[in-house]
């Protein structure tokens, strides 16, 4: 039994086992293996409240970017109806101006209208006043042919303006 090498490796085994376990080492090395676990359970529990605090932000961030988008929408909403507003008002501004000028151009016609014939009438006051003036002359002579040419004119005149 002494003779196989098997044997000298369980005593050297056993003889280690021994100064270990009389030396402590045991405890060293729970108390690195317990060191090791209390550093990864910190970094664990790290790393769980850094993942809520993004959680966190990240929801906050949602909801800002919701309120955000709801603003945005709202001031779209309010510039489409101003914008609407402003076109309705330009619109009857528009229309009363066309309308103001409308009447400004007809009335200038109707009294482009009674211009034209008032002197329409005038030349043809004018032009009847000459032909009975120029009639009468050769037709009647004397005192008498001037006082009825006197008065014809005044007549025509008077009637036709």
């Amino acid at each position: 039994m002494f003779a196989e090498p098997e044997t000298w490796v369980a005593i050297a085994f056993l003889i280690l086992m021994g100064v270990f376990a009389y030396v402590g080492v045991h405890r060293t090395v729970l108390s690195a293996l317990d060191r090791r676990s209390a550093r990864i359970k910190a970094e664990l529990d790290d790393a769980r409240r850094l993942k809520d605090e993004a959680t966190k932000l990240l929801a906050d961030y949602r909801a800002r970017h919701a309120s955000a988008e709801r603003e945005a929408q709202d001031i779209i909403a309010s510039a489409k109806a101003e914008a609407e507003r402003i076109a309705a008002e330009a619109k009857g501004k528009m229309e009363d101006f066309v309308a103001r000028r409308t009447k400004t151009a007809e009335s200038k016609i109707a009294l482009a209208e009674a211009q034209a014939v008032a002197d329409v009438r005038s030349a043809a006051a004018d032009a009847a006043v000459a032909a009975a003036s120029a009639i009468l002359s050769k037709s009647v002579k004397g005192q008498v042919a001037d006082d009825l040419l006197a008065k014809g004119v005044s007549e025509v005149r008077a009637k036709l303006n």
